[in-house]
């Protein structure tokens, strides 16, 4: 069943483990990303980025809103990765996916010049509920 309230998507989200970094739901703050607001009688969609905000779409009810925000994180496969670990060395990337392998997680791994493009670090995102398995392995910060 789709959900039809604001309650009800962030319910969802945290029963199927997608994360709200990147998206408000009911008011929480991001930096970035998409949103959820009422504004007079309209609901809005919106992007924000760097402190500008475009409102993207209306809807005359929550409902409608609920029902196109849920389509929209449905397949957003962002949505369903948490980054558990920023890694410099090599040995701690194979003895950390090692891990995972063993406890038959799903995960991604990417790159990025971290401090610059002589500082390249991994990244281990794992997906969906499998971050439930590895509480105890994420990074702490």
């Amino acid at each position: 069943m789709n959900p039809e309230t604001e309650i009800d998507l962030i319910k969802w989200m945290e029963d199927n483990c997608y994360n709200f970094n990147s998206y408000s739901i009911n008011g929480n703050f991001i930096y970035e990303g998409y949103g959820i607001e009422k504004n007079g009688n309209l609901y809005s969609w919106y992007y924000t980025e760097r402190g500008q905000r475009e409102n993207l779409k209306y809807f005359p009810t929550e409902k409608e809103a609920v029902n196109f925000a849920f389509e929209q994180i449905k397949t957003d496969l962002t949505a369903k990765s948490h980054c558990i670990a920023i890694l410099k060395s090599d040995s701690e990337l194979n003895r950390l996916t090692s891990e995972l392998d063993k406890r038959e997680v799903k995960y991604s791994i990417d790159k990025i010049p971290y401090g610059g493009l002589n500082d390249m670090r991994s990244r281990i995102f794992v997906i969906g509920c499998d971050i439930r398995k590895v509480e105890d392995l994420k990074q702490k910060n």
